[in-house]
């Protein structure tokens, strides 16, 4: 059984920071492309972030970029997420996927997905 467990969210004040944790169980994890991914109501759910087996392959939305770091560790079995520099629209449930090895930041390309974890950033 594949599972997908996520921890660090919470609330935190603008300019704060957070990380975000994702550790994976029951499947192969050195060769998946892991992400990040993030809803608000109504919306659409955006990949802030990928990242590929190696390492060697990573993405960030533009939203994100400079103040997010995606990483991974193959040992562990965990995906990390910092963030810092938060910004009230960065408030959103943020998902781990896994997906594979070539997955590109469409929710089609994710396999397995974690429950969600809860990101408030007041202003």
């Amino acid at each position: 059984q594949v599972q997908l467990a996520e921890s660090g969210g919470g609330l935190v004040q603008a300019g704060g920071s957070l990380r975000l944790s994702c550790t994976a169980s029951g499947l192969i994890f050195n060769w998946r492309t892991m992400a990040w991914f993030r809803q608000t109501p109504g919306l659409e759910r955006e990949c802030v972030a990928r990242i590929a087996w190696g390492s060697g392959n990573i993405f960030y939305a533009d939203s994100v970029k400079g103040r997010f770091t995606i990483s991974r560790d193959n040992a562990l079995n965990t995906v990390y997420l910092q963030m810092n520099s938060l910004k009230p629209e960065d408030t959103a449930v943020y998902y781990c996927a896994a997906g594979t090895p070539a997955a590109s930041s469409r929710t089609n390309d994710y396999n397995y997905w974690g429950q969600g974890t809860q990101v408030t950033v007041s202003s």
